[in-house]
């Protein structure tokens, strides 16, 4: 019998809704259930493609035992940390003071009241490693409810009030300068890794966010060592295990400092920010291996990765069935030499094996590999063996894939995938950028611009957007109006802005995940820092930046550089942590630039704009005389030829019909 999560649009919640566990979704009605029974609530939280989560879950939630246990003495509640996380960033922010770590699966308990008592991750079914068994902690969880109560309730209390005593200093004393900036670059040197590329050791997360940075901190002021580790990073990531060599796109992370053997599970939000970050150092440099990574990783993201409805699902998973029937990590990615010659013959093996780093003791477990490219990318033969393999691992059992469809990320994506497609000439990616885009107001903004944070197959789910909804997917819609010329882009971008400025502001500019009318949980969540994707604080700082350049209006970059207060007091000190508002930070100090473009959509003229390395620079075109852009206001072509304006600091260069001239005047610096 199917428990409550059956109703949920999350892939996640629907894999427990038939689980013996009595699940509950978080809802006010579930902890009402845990008061009136007076028991504590079991709060489970995780996502669909977490391998521990799966492991978990088959271990305990599916043992009709361990679910009677738990449906007789608690409340279960289970939350999909994508479709919530500001319920995520509450409790996982309790789980890490207490226990000094944090990860999924989280298990949290809670009084009635939402407050938590007792924490932890992943519990296994016996004890081991030092770890009690999940038993032992549900009967101990009892124990203590039932017989301490009081000190539970004292426990609680000790760390809801620890938590409110949080809170940010956010700088306040204005957006960072020079000296932070270059300050930031120094402690990224310092962490920098120079045999491998990347930053610190194992695990390996690739460095989007910073790598941004890097490249527009170069842009602006011409640093060679900040393009140096933004290109030795990016040519490491591509030639190792990270990347998919086959199918492109890139797995979440590296286990080792060597980027051999990933975490294999693949999320969109990552290859939309390396998408896009390959796209700019292809800008940058002219690199062949970054134009193909960028242009590769866009075509995954559309083959493996876009929905009926033109919105793009949340991740693949990790897990496959093996040639076995078994379900493994990493089975649908890996080689062996003999699957090798089964597909390729003796000889295309041999040479397969050597290009792709295929061992007979093998790089990733019980004698398999993990391609990597350890010979020369524009070789033929390569490019041959490439396509059979590729057509070979087809036929084998895909992974799982989660079809939740989250604003935040398909606005990354959006972002990407209408610039790769504008510098190399692939209308077709702008096109599923403006597919997901309308996806986005159709089914995620509805009648009242206020954002949904999930759909499932067309249709919104229940909880609102946060933060980082707002920001990027702004941030998505301003690069697709630059890149469209279509100013309703623009607009909607506007409207989005608006409300961040109306619902998620504090005092002194400070920014808040949730909206100030969002549901109260035991603490306002406001995290300035980039996790996997960026903050939701710094992604609104920048679109606000971006619309402002757009529109000269004066409250947007206000709020911009107020929010870049906490980039003064953060950067300098943690710049692995905060690349996103470096980032932008890069663009406040250099304009952004803003350039309207009167003459035809997709010219040479708007082409070589778009191409402009200066930091967050914006860029209107259109006929002149068109209302759907500011910037084009009252600028005419030059006696009927397609014409640029370049502006910045309330300062404009003299109006040029050259396309390398306008590449000057664009190339930062």
């Amino acid at each position: 019998m199917a428990n409550r999560l059956a109703q949920s649009t999350s892939p996640y919640l629907l894999q427990h809704a038939d689980n013996p566990v009595d699940w509950w979704p978080w809802s006010p009605e579930a902890f009402e259930e845990a008061r009136r029974r007076n028991v504590p609530v079991l709060l489970s939280v995780g996502y669909s493609s977490c391998h521990w989560c799966h492991v978990m879950a088959h271990e305990s939630f599916e043992d009709e035992v361990t679910a009677a246990y738990m449906n007789e003495h608690f409340v279960s509640v289970k939350v999909d940390r994508e479709e919530r996380p500001d319920v995520d960033a509450v409790y996982m922010e309790a789980v890490q003071a207490a226990t000094g770590q944090g990860g999924w699966p989280m298990t949290v308990f809670l009084t009635a009241d939402a407050e938590p008592f007792y924490f932890g991750t992943y519990f296994p079914p016996e004890a081991r490693h030092g770890m009690p068994s999940f038993r032992q902690v549900l009967e101990g969880v009892t124990a203590a409810w039932t017989d301490r109560r009081d000190e539970v309730g004292e426990v609680a209390g000790r760390i809801v009030r620890d938590l409110s005593e949080r809170s940010l200093a956010h700088g306040g004393d204005g957006p960072p300068g020079e000296a932070e900036l270059a300050q930031a670059l120094l402690g990224l040197t310092r962490d920098y890794d120079e045999q491998r590329g990347g930053f610190g050791g194992a695990p390996k997360f690739p460095p989007s966010m910073a790598l941004e940075f890097l490249l527009r901190h170069h842009a602006r002021t011409g640093a060679d060592g900040a393009l140096q580790m933004a290109a030795d990073t990016c040519a490491a990531m591509a030639r190792g295990g990270i990347y998919d060599q086959l199918g492109g796109g890139f797995a979440r992370y590296a286990v080792d400092r060597e980027w051999v053997v990933p975490h294999f599970e693949k999320m969109l939000y990552d290859n939309a920010l390396l998408c896009r970050v390959y796209a700019h150092l292809w800008r940058s440099t002219g690199s062949a291996l970054a134009r193909r990574v960028a242009l590769e990783t866009a075509d995954f993201m559309v083959r493996e990765l876009r929905t009926p409805e033109g919105g793009f699902a949340s991740a693949l998973d990790a897990d496959s069935e093996d040639a076995h029937g078994r379900h493994v990590e990493g089975a649908y990615y890996v080689w062996t030499p003999e699957q090798l010659r089964e597909v390729l013959g003796e000889e295309d093996a041999a040479f397969a094996a050597e290009h792709f780093g295929v061992t007979e003791e093998g790089t990733f477990e019980e004698g398999s590999s993990v391609l990597q490219l350890t010979g020369d990318p524009d070789d033929p033969r390569a490019a041959r063996v490439r396509q059979r393999l590729l057509a070979a691992r087809e036929e084998r059992p895909r992974p799982g894939r989660d079809d939740k469809v989250v604003a935040a990320w398909n606005g990354l994506a959006i972002a990407a995938l209408a610039e790769t497609g504008a510098f190399f000439d692939r209308p077709d990616l702008v096109e599923r950028a403006t597919e997901a885009a309308d996806l986005l107001v159709r089914v995620h903004m509805g009648p009242v611009a206020r954002l949904v944070r999930t759909s499932k197959d067309g249709r919104a789910g229940d909880h609102a957007g946060v933060l980082e909804d707002y920001g990027d997917v702004a941030e998505g819609f301003l690069a697709l109006a630059g890149v469209t010329g279509e100013g309703a882009w623009l607009e909607f971008a506007g409207f989005l802005l608006d409300i961040v400025l109306q619902h998620f502001r504090g005092e002194g500019g400070q920014l808040y995940d949730t909206a100030d009318d969002a549901e109260q949980l035991i603490r306002r969540p406001q995290d300035p820092t980039d996790s996997a994707t960026p903050a939701g604080w710094t992604a609104a700082a920048g679109a606000l930046l971006s619309y402002a350049a757009h529109t000269g209006s004066e409250p947007h970059r206000t709020a911009a550089e107020e929010a870049l207060g906490v980039v003064k007091a953060l950067g300098p000190r943690a710049p692995r942590f905060i690349g996103w508002g470096l980032a932008v930070a890069e663009a406040l100090l250099d304009g952004p630039r803003e350039v309207a473009v009167a003459g035809p959509v997709g010219g040479e003229l708007h082409r070589t704009a778009l191409l402009g390395r200066a930091p967050g620079a914006v860029v209107a075109a259109g006929e002149p005389g068109g209302v759907e852009f500011p910037l084009l206001a009252g600028r005419p072509m030059a006696d009927g030829a397609p014409t640029a304006y370049v502006c910045r600091h309330f300062v404009c260069e003299a109006p040029t019909t050259d396309p390398e001239a306008l590449a000057r005047a664009l190339g930062g610096a």
